[in-house]
């Protein structure tokens, strides 16, 4: 067995450096590592590389988005499986072989995701039911969610935040998520039409509709404080959150819930505008 590395970078090229080398003791000698770079900068590249055999760099002076990269990444990989991971994590342990042997001994999967740490050690609520109207309230980030974690709509969003074993979920980030070579180009690939964010999410979806299951393995972890490539243009970022998350309602909304598809538009700009302006007065970004 071998897996393919994915990693889409945007100059994150300390972390990516960083994350190249947690890949080390625990990467075999068929796995393969695919790095595309948006709006390469060759001397950073080549430091963040550091000489490591068998990376595979794809270097781009544009950038087309997330899911492009990865889709660009898989064509340059010959791996049963593929695993995206974001640039700025670091493998915690054997997490390859983890997800790789779940798969295997689990056929009827068809995306796995470890559990992902914050800086702290705390855990990052990654694997979570499809959204709909009760996210709004009790999603990843919100008030309600932070302020009282207990709630029943944070518990019903965040299911598996808590979950010590194996358990089937709706989706799983794309922080760090692998999936079958064969499933990812017969379900096309990642969906182009999302720059960034919720392609993840997309992705699981087409993956239920392929009657196959989305498992959650909280026995292996990558650490991820997150938002680094994000933070060179927070402004574009936040576009593109909420721009994704209307795109994602919209591909998979039932045709009632399409007629409140101006009314879900209309809520999420506002949300944007909201998060421009903590952002143009230098407060942290929140999203989902």
């Amino acid at each position: 067995m071998s897996t393919a590395v994915l990693i889409v970078n945007y100059k994150s090229y300390d972390e990516l450096g960083n994350c190249l080398k947690s890949l080390l003791p625990y990467r075999r000698p068929d796995d393969e590592v695919v790095v595309v770079d948006y709006e390469s900068d060759a001397g950073a590249l080549s430091a963040s590389i550091d000489g490591r055999a068998g990376v595979t760099v794809v270097a781009r002076p544009d950038n087309l988005g997330f899911a492009a990269g990865v889709n660009m990444a898989a064509t340059r990989a010959h791996s049963r499986y593929l695993m995206m991971l974001n640039p700025d994590t670091a493998l915690e342990g054997p997490v390859i072989q983890v997800l790789e042997d779940w798969m295997t001994n689990h056929p009827d999967v068809g995306a796995a995701g470890p559990r992902v740490l914050n800086d702290d050690g705390s855990t990052q609520a990654t694997a979570r039911r499809f959204p709909d109207l009760t996210t709004a309230f009790g999603g990843r980030s919100t008030w309600l969610t932070r302020h009282f974690p207990g709630n029943w709509l944070s518990r019903h969003n965040l299911s598996a935040k808590d979950a010590h074993e194996p358990v089937d979920v709706d989706w799983v980030s794309g922080v760090c998520l692998m999936t079958p070579r064969e499933l990812f180009n017969r379900l096309g690939g990642l969906d182009e039409r999302f720059f960034m964010y919720w392609e993840d999410a997309d992705y699981c979806y087409r993956v239920r509709e392929a009657g196959l299951r989305r498992s959650y393995l909280p026995v292996a972890a990558v650490r991820h404080p997150g938002g680094r490539s994000a933070a060179y243009n927070s402004a574009r970022a936040i576009r593109a959150f909420h721009q994704s998350a209307f795109r994602l309602y919209r591909k998979h909304a039932s045709p009632f819930g399409r007629l409140a598809s101006p009314l879900v538009g209309t809520g999420l700009w506002l949300r944007s505008q909201w998060q421009l302006q903590r952002a143009s007065a230098g407060r942290p970004r929140e999203t989902e």
